[in-house]
């Protein structure tokens, strides 16, 4: 029997535990909120998260599986095993709408449509010219007078955007 659980948490309790770490990224959505977190079970006595990283490179997933092991362990359960399951591969489709919501308080556009169809490969796209951007409106005014500075933003799974309305630049949170 293992010493360091008293009595096992539920997983509903385990959940809500989760819901408390924040994403390192954008620390105003947690990890539950973005959609990573896939699977909470125990195998025998030892507590198992099963978590899909928002893309295999991702540079938070360290930082991510650290996080849960020291909130696990802030509540008792010291010896908590991380598994990274990376099929299917996480998409945008998995923000909850709390998560989109807080995006777009925090300054950061949410991703637009949904990425459902995405994950194919489509060689029709292999040309010199890029897809067209997608319309995004201005986290700040609302506007859809926006531009494309940059296919990448602050981290890899963002785009860089200004807004011709209010000169402002913002991150756009790529559907994927």
């Amino acid at each position: 029997m293992n010493a360091a659980v008293v009595d096992k948490p539920s997983l509903d309790t385990v959940w809500h535990w989760l819901a408390e770490v924040p994403d390192p990224e954008i620390p105003v959505i947690s990890i539950t909120d973005l959609g990573i977190v896939r699977e909470v079970r125990y195998d025998d006595e030892t507590l198992v998260v099963t978590v899909t990283p928002t893309y295999s490179g991702c540079p938070a997933t360290e930082v991510i599986a650290a996080s849960i092991r020291d909130a696990m362990a802030a509540h008792g359960i010291a010896d908590a095993k991380m598994e990274t399951r990376l099929s299917p591969a996480w998409t945008t489709d998995w923000l909850t709408p709390e998560a989109k919501a807080k995006l777009l308080d925090y300054g950061i556009a949410p991703p637009v449509g949904l990425a459902e169809g995405e994950q194919r490969i489509d060689i029709s796209r292999l040309t010199r010219r890029a897809p067209p951007a997608p319309v995004v409106a201005c986290p700040r005014c609302a506007s859809t007078n926006t531009e494309m500075l940059s296919q990448f933003g602050s981290t890899p799974c963002k785009s860089l955007y200004r807004c011709k309305a209010c000169q402002e630049p913002f991150d756009y949170f790529k559907c994927h």
